[in-house]
């Protein structure tokens, strides 16, 4: 049962930053009706900013405050994959949207391929690893040999991660934009007739797309504390499952 109860954790932990990602393929198939197969590489990107941000703070900087390196690393991942996948959006999906269904699966696949192979070029093939950013446990039970614990970063994951579900349904049923969007995913000929500016509402739905990913992205540096090239791959293709298990769109 102890044992259960500690994967059961780890488990949850894993889940909340794959469901970070899942929205994010979720969002773009529920508007646009493609998946978007360079979302994982997105999210890869984010956590190769995140390293990088986090070593200038604390290296070149000299920052010593935990919490502010991590909401300063958080907002750097955020603004700059939020303006990749914008410019992703607009140059790899937006012209061949409306054309065949197979274009924009084989431009996203190309785009995936080029920020895996670019992140490759740029940072090398091997390993980037960090000292851990956050360290500290709770022990929850100790029966004989085996403690189950919670560790203070898996925490900090979980309480992220269901603020940003919050916010995020808040946006999608409360907002004008998530209004937009919704008539976009059900119409996009009469959102536009109605005064929707569908080009704008699915540039805006990437870049939401994106943020989460970067929020994943840091949470999934600060937790294992290694990133690759490579590490886009098999947690992307894990979230589209995800959402496709949860009711993608």
């Amino acid at each position: 049962m102890d044992y259960f109860v500690q994967q059961l954790i780890n488990g949850i932990t894993l889940g909340s930053i794959y469901g970070l990602i899942a929205i994010g393929y979720t969002m773009v198939f529920g508007i646009i009706g493609m998946v978007n197969f360079a979302h994982g590489d997105v999210f890869m990107v984010a956590a190769f900013v995140a390293l990088i941000a986090f070593l200038i703070l604390t290296t070149w900087l000299g920052v010593t405050s935990l919490a502010l390196a991590l909401l300063i690393v958080l907002i750097a991942a955020m603004l700059f994959t939020s303006l990749v996948n914008w410019i992703i959006e607009r140059l790899a999906y937006r012209p061949l949207r409306g054309s065949f269904r197979l274009a924009p699966l084989i431009s996203a696949i190309g785009m995936s391929i080029f920020l895996s192979n670019f992140v490759q070029v740029s940072q090398g093939p091997r390993n980037k690893a960090i000292a851990p950013m956050v360290q500290g446990e709770f022990v929850l039970m100790n029966h004989g040999n085996y403690a189950v614990t919670v560790s203070l970063k898996q925490l900090i994951i979980w309480g992220v991660t269901a603020v940003l579900l919050a916010c995020f349904w808040y946006l999608v049923a409360k907002t004008r934009l998530g209004r937009a969007q919704r008539a976009c995913e059900q119409d996009q000929k009469m959102a536009a007739l109605v005064g929707v500016n569908v080009d704008q509402t699915i540039s805006m739905t990437f870049v939401i797309a994106a943020a989460l990913a970067a929020v994943a992205g840091t949470l999934y540096l600060m937790y294992y504390g290694v990133v690759s090239f490579s590490d886009g791959f098999v947690p992307g293709v894990k979230a589209f499952t995800a959402a496709v298990l949860g009711g993608i769109g």
